[in-house]
């Protein structure tokens, strides 16, 4: 393999990174939140994408417009998650909230092929057809929007937590609730809003991916899989480091694909994890005190 195929490889990681980042990033916060999985995430990716593809039948507009609006319904089915499978559930032993979010997952997993069938389907481009060339690479628009669009997500959400009073609150309900409480923070609602925030992640990276890698409605156990994955090789809890997780996942799928197959590119990434659990079960970053559920 010659540089500029190397090159290439990694320019076409770096947008399935993107995308997986996202998922990464939407499955961290709830963790972070409530202390629990949410076995809907990867399910949540599905539902994102299928959105985008009824959308698009509707409305003949490139996904990059599609994308707000994806994500603002998404939120809203976050929301509702929130209020179904969480909060009356989060005085309750963890296993109730693992069983309520599964549950969520095999009714999207459920009507996704009732209403669209169990075929593939691919979702909207983020950009039109055509390739962005420079010294001889070549990054076609749909992963050069990809990644863009990622970036704009993260750094948003970043601000997001950062910058506003509602984001310190979503912060300080994660790191001490009982303590946000006590400050007058409404805890549920701010559980609730990530959520919300979580499920719109998850939408726009469904859209993101529909359409180079289509999507199916048994899609989310995968996703959620590497959702985790990308946790755990971060370092539980950490933000940053499921970002960074996701981001090797995704180097590492598209590397070994190219050079084996995707389905053994799979199994030596979970082969892989195993490692990573044996020599460094805290993660990259290290995990953050009681956080795992």
């Amino acid at each position: 393999m010659d540089a500029l195929t190397l090159v290439q490889l990694l320019l076409n990681a770096a947008a399935l990174g993107a995308a997986y980042a996202l998922v990464a990033l939407g499955f961290v916060l709830v963790i972070n939140a409530t202390g629990a999985v949410n076995f809907a995430h990867g399910d949540l990716v599905m539902s994102g994408g299928f959105l985008s593809v009824a959308l698009a039948g509707a409305l003949p507009v490139p996904g990059i417009v599609l994308l707000p609006l994806v994500a603002a319904l998404m939120a809203i089915l976050g929301l509702a998650l929130s209020a179904a499978a969480y909060l009356p559930l989060r005085s309750r032993p963890p296993v109730a909230v693992f069983i309520s979010t599964i549950a969520v997952g095999v009714m999207l997993q459920n009507s996704a092929n009732a209403i669209f069938g169990a075929a593939p389907r691919g979702g909207p481009p983020l950009a039109g057809d055509g390739a962005l060339s420079l010294g001889g690479l070549t990054l076609d628009r749909q992963s050069a929007a990809m990644i863009a669009a990622a970036v704009v997500l993260l750094a948003a959400t970043q601000i997001l937590l950062t910058h506003t009073q509602i984001g310190k609150r979503m912060r300080a309900t994660a790191q001490d609730p009982e303590m946000a409480r006590a400050l007058g923070v409404r805890t549920g609602r701010m559980i609730a809003l990530t959520f919300a925030l979580a499920a719109a992640l998850a939408g726009a990276a469904g859209l993101l991916l529909g359409n180079r890698y289509f999507v199916t409605p048994a899609e989310g156990g995968s996703l959620m899989l590497k959702a985790y994955i990308a946790v755990v090789i971060g370092g539980w809890g950490r933000i940053g480091g499921a970002v960074i997780g996701a981001l090797l996942i995704a180097l590492f799928e598209s590397v070994v694909a190219a050079f084996l197959s995707q389905p053994i590119a799979e199994a030596v990434l979970y082969a892989v994890l195993l490692i990573v659990l044996f020599v460094r079960p805290g993660g990259i970053l290290g995990e953050v005190e009681g956080r795992r559920a």
